[in-house]
């Protein structure tokens, strides 16, 4: 049997370069109201959401990745023709074939890289780090790019008090290319399908398409156990992710867990007793939960305005639907 050449690829991979965008329209918690019997506190003092950002059509799945794209390939000093793989995770993509990738990796002038699209909910971009730096390491491409990018309004059902004012729409963008020294640290992911039933999407396509119901799929989920599984379980996989880096809580700069609400973050915080020096992400506030996009997002944020810095050591942490999830430790771009 003939021998297979090993692939050559870097020793080690890390994040290059981020971008964000953010839909032109930003929608306060008053216009929620308009559709349910609530109130501005109540929705501030069980989620922290004060505002968030809809799309209008023009800014589809494909023109906000676009937009985010050009500003991580920028960010990261390099031109979109070295982009060799495209990545994106999304659930909010209503065309089922083909890939929205294959389609933002054209529009940003990149040069037959692979590209492929992926569902793995609010952890689609831990997934896709994860895949890019095996990417990257492997040898099959230099540079990735990797897009969180959800239309949430789209699938937001308005009458629903629980998840109405939860969601946002809105792409978060980074490269992932060649490190001569660990700057994405082992991933801790995971599935717990026993709980599926817990964020999902309500009705399947074919129920909608065969008149079966008349009210548009949305996504719905039971809150509470939620809110128990995100607090106590994810705390646990943050912290395999720290041992797993061979890092401890004092050796972090910054935390950027999933922005699904407030009350999450300041419990996970409040769990894994991060030090006061850890700066911590709450782009939740002025954003919502924008499932994949809101790691990138957050991180972009905070990066733009200097409350985190280039090198400072990151936990980034997604969770979501399926239950699915995705934890690893960072050197920011």
């Amino acid at each position: 049997m003939p021998k297979i050449k090993p692939s050559q690829g870097a020793p080690f991979a890390r994040i290059l370069g981020v971008g964000g965008y953010r839909p032109t329209r930003v929608v306060p918690n008053e216009v929620i109201l308009e559709t349910i019997d609530s109130s501005d506190e109540w929705i501030r003092s069980r989620s922290g959401i004060a505002t968030r950002h809809w799309a209008s059509p023009e800014e589809t799945v494909c023109a906000m990745s676009v937009e985010a794209a050009g500003k991580a390939i920028a960010d990261a000093g390099i031109t979109p023709a070295q982009i060799g793989g495209v990545i994106v995770s999304t659930v909010s993509h209503f065309r089922q074939t083909p890939a929205v990738a294959t389609e933002i990796a054209d529009k940003i002038g990149a040069n037959k890289p692979a590209a492929f699209d992926i569902s793995a909910g609010c952890a689609g971009f831990g997934y896709g780090l994860t895949l890019a730096k095996g990417m990257v390491v492997e040898g099959s491409a230099e540079y990735v790019l990797v897009i969180g990018v959800e239309r949430l309004s789209d699938l937001t059902d308005l009458e629903d008090r629980a998840t109405a004012f939860l969601f946002g729409d809105g792409a978060g963008a980074v490269v992932v290319g060649p490190a001569k020294e660990p700057m994405i640290g082992p991933t801790v992911w995971g599935s717990e399908g026993d709980k599926s039933e817990t964020i999902k999407q309500t009705v399947p396509w074919d129920d909608y398409r065969n008149g079966t119901v008349e009210k548009f799929p949305a996504i719905t989920q039971e809150g509470q156990a939620v809110f128990r599984w995100a607090v106590f379980e994810m705390a646990k996989v943050a912290q395999q992710a720290l041992d797993a880096a061979g890092i401890t809580s004092d050796d972090l700069d910054v935390f950027i867990p999933h922005q699904a609400n407030m009350r999450i973050i300041d419990s996970m915080v409040k769990t894994l007793k991060l030090p006061e020096h850890v700066t911590v992400a709450r782009d939740v506030e002025t954003t919502g939960n924008t499932s994949a996009a809101s790691i990138p997002l957050a991180m972009e944020r905070l990066l733009a305005t200097g409350q985190a810095k280039s090198g400072d050591t990151a936990l980034v942490i997604g969770f979501g639907a399926g239950l699915v999830y995705a934890a690893t430790v960072v050197t920011l771009p």
